[in-house]
Order: C-alpha cells, then structure tokens, then sequence
C-alpha cells in the first residue's frame, strides 16, 4: 500500500533514523533491544516492537527472516535521507571538505585540472566511486583561441571558454599558412566571437560561410574555415571524469550490501562507457543543488543495487556535477556533507573565490 510519509510520527521517524544509522554502521539486521539501548528513546522494547512492526506494514522496513531484527527498505532510507536534506547545510563537515580540496587544488583554475582531482579526493575520502563532469562544452562561454604553426599544414588550436575551459586540437589545413595569417585570423574570430556560446559561435561561423561576402574577403574566408574546423567538434556533451570502480569490489564484500556480482559488471561497463553515465546524469541533474537517488528510485533496473548522491557546481548554462556512486547502504550523512562541500571548492577554485579555512588540528 502506498503510504504518505508526512504521516509517520516523530516517535517512528525517530525510531526509523536510529535503525537506518545502525544498519548502516553494522551492515546487520537491527533488533529492538538495539534500538532501546542506542537510540536513547525512553521507551520499552514492547513499544519499540510495535512501531516496528507498523513501520514493516507500512514498507520503511523488512525482516529478512522471522528470527532476526530489521532492516531498512529503500523507501526506508528515502525517509531518513530526505529528513538529512532538509537540514541546513554548511556545517563544519561540509566546510572541512571544502577547505582540504581547496587546499589541494590551489593555484588551479583551468577547469579540466581542477575536476580531474576529484574524483580522486571523492573516492579516497568514501571509498565509493567518484565522478565529475564539465559543464556541456557548447554551453561555456567562448573567451579566445589560438593558432600555433607546426609545419607541414598542421596547426595547434586552442579554445579557452570564459570558465576557464582550455581545450586544443591538431587540424591539418590544406595548404600551407604563415603565422601572421594565423594570428589576423585568431585576432578576427577574437573580436567577432568573444562572449558567445561555443555552440553559438560554430553556428554563426557555418551562417557566414554561406554569404557572398566571404568569396571576395581572402582573410575572412581562411579565418572561417578555420573556425569551422575548430568548432565542429563541440557538442552539449559534457566531460566526465571518474575514478574509484575497483572500490565496488570491496563493497560488495561488505555484509549486506545488497550487490551481486552481475549488478558490479554493469556498474563497471556504464563506467566505460562515459557517455551513457553522463546521459543518465544528465536526466537526474534536473535543477541545481543536490540530489540523491536510491536503489529502487533509479530508472534503469541494472543500477536498482546502488544509490547516487550528487550536487552541481557553477551556475547557469555553465553548471557541472560532482558526486559517489555506492551500495544503498551507505554513510549518507558523510556522502550528503562530501559531495556538497566538493561542489563549494570547484564553484569556488573556478570564480577564483576565497573559501573557508581548515580547522586547526584537521
């Protein structure tokens, strides 16, 4: 039966969370005596058993075997989590999370450096797999690009976009062209272009290819061409970074935790295969902030055995994600507080904005 969860009462809420957090800690089935002894609940075991029982009828929790305690459902832990996110945010968990990434990754702002690191910062702190993504890269803000000779008909373009994106390429040009050549054709698409989308530009540039104009205009043609190539290869597929896939198999040993080992397989191929994870993303990250989606929540079956916990970075068209992939059972508290305080240090590193400090003695 569907349950409305605004109808449980505090003293079930709290009896929920107090499971949730034991089982998350123990990976067992959770008893009353537990709850009484753990939760400082005043109440006796018969009282506790009761709510229990109603808890199970209502499908927040199930026994897996008529001798042992509970265990949360995902609806379960759907209740405990949301009453997580409606806390106000930016304790000092979050805070110390975000000072030690913005320790490492200081002196950087080129986006690609700063979101390659962590994923690396994410997995090492959670043991869960950690991903990034880069705002789409037709959406960022065109700033310049520049053309570097190599001989030969070959030239180095590079693209830096306002968020301080810098992507570069080898295109080979049918003739040969001269450094003052690429420098005129950089300072024109500089000056045309600058502040534009780069989705924006590439269509500008294939609109203007097609006036009578550019067949008259000897500069304006190759500087064009130029683009044309230059621009081509950008799409609204973001970027994604991601490290920490051999950690499922240590999850998966966990007791509990709910992954076999044909889910693991298919966690690891989406891995490789970016593009599906960065689409599957893409259909979670419907507004800014944070989002968690666990277990049975997800759309996809294959990925029924894992919770997602993952906020944006950045603000308008360019926003990105971070965020931790992990069995349901996980520290969603320490999850909620590491992703949240990773998305301040890259919005931070990224508008070259001070952050908070480390604590002394962290």
């Amino acid at each position: 039966m569907t349950i409305n969860p605004q109808s449980l009462s505090e003293r079930s809420r709290r009896i929920l969370a107090t499971l949730v957090r034991e089982h998350i800690e123990s990976g067992e089935p959770v008893g009353s005596s537990v709850l009484v002894r753990r939760g400082g609940l005043r109440l006796s075991s018969a009282t506790v058993r009761n709510v229990l029982a109603a808890l199970e009828e209502m499908g927040f929790v199930r026994q897996p075997h008529t001798s042992a305690g509970r265990v949360p459902t995902d609806s379960g832990y759907r209740i405990y989590v949301d009453e997580l996110l409606n806390r106000p945010r930016g304790g000092r968990a979050s805070a110390s999370v975000e000072a030690r990434m913005l320790e490492q990754m200081s002196g950087t702002q080129d986006v690609g450096s700063v979101l390659s690191a962590v994923p690396h910062m994410l997995s090492q702190e959670s043991h869960h797999v950690a991903f990034a993504t880069t705002p789409a890269a037709g959406t960022a803000e065109f700033h310049r690009v520049e053309f570097v000779p190599l001989g030969g008909g070959r030239v180095i373009v590079i693209v830096v976009a306002s968020n301080s994106q810098v992507s570069h390429k080898v295109v080979e040009l049918d003739d040969e062209i001269t450094s003052d050549d690429l420098e005129q054709a950089a300072r024109y698409l500089n000056q045309e272009f600058s502040g534009l989308t780069l989705s924006s530009v590439r269509d500008e540039v294939l609109r203007r290819l097609g006036q009578d104009r550019v067949l008259y205009d000897r500069l304006m043609a190759r500087a064009l061409r130029l683009a044309k190539t230059t621009f081509e290869g950008f799409s609204r597929q973001s970027s994604l970074f991601v490290e920490g896939a051999s950690t499922l198999v240590d999850d998966m040993a966990e007791p509990h935790s709910g992954i076999t080992l044909s889910a693991l397989g298919v966690l690891v191929r989406l891995i490789e295969e970016k593009h599906r994870l960065v689409r599957i993303l893409s259909e979670y990250m419907d507004a800014p902030g944070l989002t968690v989606i666990i277990g049975t929540e997800h759309s996809d079956p294959t990925l029924q055995q894992f919770s997602l916990v993952a906020s944006t970075y950045g603000e308008g068209a360019e926003q990105g994600t971070v965020g931790l992939i992990g069995p349901t059972r996980m520290q969603y508290l320490k999850a909620i507080s590491m992703v949240d305080g990773a998305a301040q240090a890259v919005s931070r590193v990224l508008k070259g904005a001070p952050g908070p400090k480390l604590p002394s003695g962290s």
